[in-house]
């Protein structure tokens, strides 16, 4: 069956990547009633990868790419949590976390990168969000951004 999000991911030509496995004790996704919360996901995935510090060895455009990519592995996430229900969700919050370098002060604008993916594929009211954007020493496997979410399902 096709949801309209998956339309939506047609129409801008994007493909899901498979929802990354945890790589330690926990669980991607869990959902309690209406909310779903995602755990941090990073900008890596078995095809892609971007790892590095923002301000030393990546730009703001490469990091919001990483960002971007971390949305997609949010929503891989989303979808294989909550399948079709996809459709009636809403994003609620992201946490961005971003491997810097000591003198970079522009985490927002790489952390933009998830949430423009948001916004184009879920609409603006659906899409919006509140969220936070730091910059952190290091990240799991040197990753370059980390993205966690919190939605709701049940508009």
């Amino acid at each position: 069956m096709s949801t309209r999000i998956d339309q939506r991911l047609r129409e801008l030509s994007i493909t899901l990547p498979d929802a990354p496995v945890p790589s330690a004790n926990y669980v991607p996704a869990r959902r309690s009633g209406s909310l779903v919360f995602i755990a941090g996901q990073v900008s890596i995935t078995s095809d892609e990868s971007v790892t590095g510090k923002l301000g030393h060895e990546l730009t703001i455009e490469e990091g919001y790419a990483a960002a971007r990519l971390c949305g997609l592995n949010i929503l891989a996430q989303l979808k294989a949590c909550v399948g079709d229900d996809i459709d009636y969700s809403k994003a609620i919050k992201l946490g961005g976390f971003v491997n810097s370098h000591p003198d970079f002060t522009n985490p927002p604008a790489v952390i933009n990168g998830a949430s423009d993916l948001l916004i184009a594929v879920m609409g603006d009211a659906a899409g919006k969000h509140a969220r936070f954007a730091v910059a952190v020493n290091s990240l799991p496997g040197g990753a370059a951004v980390e993205v966690d979410a919190i939605f709701e399902i049940g508009l």
